[in-house]
């Protein structure tokens, strides 16, 4: 836990996972919206995306330099290739990689016993904190709140089960 107004959690490669007071006090996030947070960032660090993306982004970088190099391209033209790759590509990885810890995480929270529910809770405060403050959806390393949203109310019907039969026993 990082004592700071920041909006923010993460998971860092090996595991560690960095919560933000401010997601917590700003939000005034219930017990079952941290949860859901929580199991996002469980679910990055099952997965590995961290090690996932450091692994994607060196291989990047030693093609681009190799590439540079064998093509008699100047450090300018390897420095532009690496800003498109992280702009077009690796963005485009790491949507992927938190739309996927975002089912997972809904998965993890609801069979813990916390109300899926409260993912749908949790994304409305955000868009609400966030009012237009995005980049746009290309150029982000994250999926729109609107999108997550829509991707948590079209998983109720599979997880709330899930949260219901945890909460049974």
């Amino acid at each position: 836990m990082i004592n700071s107004s920041e909006l923010n959690a993460f998971c860092m490669p090996g595991g560690k996972i960095i919560f933000y007071s401010g997601l917590i006090r700003q939000l005034n996030l219930t017990d079952e919206e941290i949860a859901v947070v929580m199991g996002h960032e469980i679910s990055h660090a099952l997965r590995e995306h961290s090690r996932e993306q450091v692994s994607q982004a060196l291989a990047a970088q030693s093609a681009i330099g190799l590439g540079a190099a064998l093509f008699g391209f100047g450090q300018g033209a390897a420095d532009i290739a690496g800003v498109l790759y992280q702009s077009l590509v690796a963005t485009r990885f790491s949507r992927t990689d938190e739309n996927e810890a975002d089912r997972m995480g809904l998965e993890l929270s609801a069979r813990a016993g916390y109300d899926p529910r409260a993912g749908v809770t949790l994304w409305q405060k955000m868009i609400k904190a966030n009012s237009g403050g995005s980049p746009p959806v290309f150029l982000s390393s994250h999926p729109t709140e609107a999108s997550r949203v829509q991707q948590i109310e079209e998983l109720l019907p599979t997880v709330l089960p899930l949260y219901k039969a945890a909460r049974r026993d």
